[in-house]
Formats: C-alpha cells, sequence, structure tokens
C-alpha cells in the first residue's frame, strides 16, 4: 500500500481554511496522513471542516498558550480502514518545551509492521539565551526519543518543521546567514548527529543537488523572489529508505510563510 505523507507549517490552521489554502492544498494533494504546525488553536475554536472532516479523522496537541505553536495528524479515513492498533501520543521522555505541543505521534501497525509517525514543530530559539540552549535540548530529546522508537523495531517517520537549514544549499544566502539562528554551527551539528545515527533527510537525498526552499520571509516578500530557506524535513532510518519511493516540496501551495513538503512510501 502506498501512502502519501505530506508535512505544513500552517502558520494558523483558522487562517488557511479562511483564505481557502487549505481546501485548495487538499484537493490538489489528498495526502493519506497530514502533519501539522503551528496550528495556533484549539479544538474548541475550530470549525468542524476542521474537528469533523468527512474525509479525514483528525487529532490535534495544541500549546497551553493561546494562539501558539501547536500540532496535528489528519488521517484520510479510506487510508485509516487498513490501520490496526492506532494510537496518539504527546509525550516524549524529558522533552523541553513539553507544553507547546511541539510533537505529536501516531502509532499503528499495518500488515505485520509498526509505524511511528511524528509531527514535530522544533522551537526556532531566537527569543533568549535560554530559547536557544531549550531549542539544542529539543533536538537531542527528539533524536534520542526516535532512536528509541527505531530500537523496538519500529518504523520511525518524522515530519515538520526543524527550524534549520541544514547545508549551504538549503538557504539562499548561506554565506549571511552564517552563525545566525536556524544557519548556527550548533544546531546544524545537531542534524548530523540524526544522520549518524542512520537517519536520512529524505529529500535531499533523492535531491542531493537541487536547491528548494520550503519558507520565506513574508515581511521582506522574499516568495516572490525566492530568497527562502528550507526548514522542512522528513527524516526516515535508512533501513527503510527503500520504500520511499518520491519526495517533494510543492512551492505552488500559499496560505502559509512555509509550503508543503512530502513523500510517498510503500507500506507493507
Amino acid at each position: 500500500m502506498i501512502g502519501k505523507i505530506i508535512s505544513w507549517n500552517v502558520n494558523g490552521l483558522r487562517a488557511v481554511e479562511r483564505k481557502g489554502a487549505l481546501q485548495t492544498f487538499l484537493d490538489v494533494h489528498a495526502p493519506d496522513l497530514f502533519l501539522l504546525q503551528e496550528i495556533k488553536g484549539s479544538v474548541e475554536q475550530f470549525s468542524p471542516y476542521l474537528t469533523q472532516n468527512e474525509a479525514y479523522a483528525q487529532h490535534y496537541h495544541s500549546a497551553q498558550k493561546a494562539g501558539y505553536a501547536g500540532t496535528g495528524i489528519w488521517i484520510k479515513r479510506t487510508f485509516l480502514e487498513h490501520l490496526q492498533n492506532i494510537a496518539f501520543d504527546t509525550h516524549v521522555p524529558h522533552l523541553v518545551n513539553a507544553n507547546e505541543g511541539r510533537v505529536l505521534c501516531l502509532h499503528f501497525s499495518y500488515a505485520k509492521t509498526s509505524y511511528s509517525i511524528l509531527s514535530v514543530y522544533f522551537p526556532n530559539g531566537g527569543k533568549s539565551e535560554q530559547a536557544w540552549h531549550d531549542k539544542l535540548t529539543f533536538y537531542d530529546d527528539i533524536r534520542a526519543y526516535m532512536n528509541t522508537l527505531h530500537a523496538r523495531g519500529r518504523v520511525v517517520v518524522v515530519g515538520g518543521d526543524m527550524n534549520v537549514a541544514h547545508k549551504p544549499i538549503d538557504l539562499a544566502h548561506s554565506k549571511e546567514n552564517d552563525g545566525k539562528i536556524c544557519f548556527h554551527p550548533e544546531e546544524r551539528a545537531r542534524i548530523d548527529r540524526f544522520i549518524a545515527d542512520g537517519w536520512v533527510d529524505v529529500w535531499r537525498a533523492l535531491h542531493p543537488n537541487e536547491k528548494k526552499y520550503s519558507w520565506w520571509n513574508m515581511v521582506t516578500r522574499a516568495r516572490e523572489r525566492n530568497v527562502g530557506w528550507r526548514l522542512d524535513y522528513f527524516f526516515l532510518h535508512t533501513s527503510f529508505m527503500e520504500n520511499v519511493t518520491d519526495a517533494f516540496i510543492d512551492n505552488d501551495i500559499y496560505g502559509s510563510d512555509h509550503c508543503p513538503v512530502g513523500i510517498e512510501y510503500t507500506f507493507s
């Protein structure tokens, strides 16, 4: 069974719905699993389209702070019919920023294989010195959790806004931004540690020399000039890369300062 998994930092779920951008995205892609970041709201504030959708089962992990952060996962109902042992989890051991709704994990089994799909919104880290240290710790905590799930024999798929451009190819102005937040050597080294543990940046593995971005500064109208950063990723352990049939970044979807990124994966 081939499934399309898409991650999108919507920068406000109610906003993209109000603009019609969410509906356009679903019409174009109709993902089997849809991972959301920065939902910026709670179920009580969302419309029936966002909570009782005919085509999707929807689950959210909202931040305690109103209008801030938060993650979600939607499962297409026709896809859901094939899954067993479905459970959602918001607990990552020792995670900093645990009250900000930054991680939502979907566990399920298909055939005889167990899966864990994580929607993750990594901190920016630019607000203060403490926020910077918390960001680095967040990388370490998520990596440890990924490794734990993998060690249990699960197929782990991590998608989301990781708030870092890993290599110079991943942003338009690498020299000017070297050492700044989201392109700092310490956070880039955290991605190196993911890779050293056997995790693969799926899009980059399939597009080793392509320059394509997933975030633009809207204040400077950077998207019009394509002066962007690739901040959104899928990570998968190298053991399961042979099951990936496609990886993409859709620059034609608007409505947020990020665009959707996705993979197609053969569940077996």
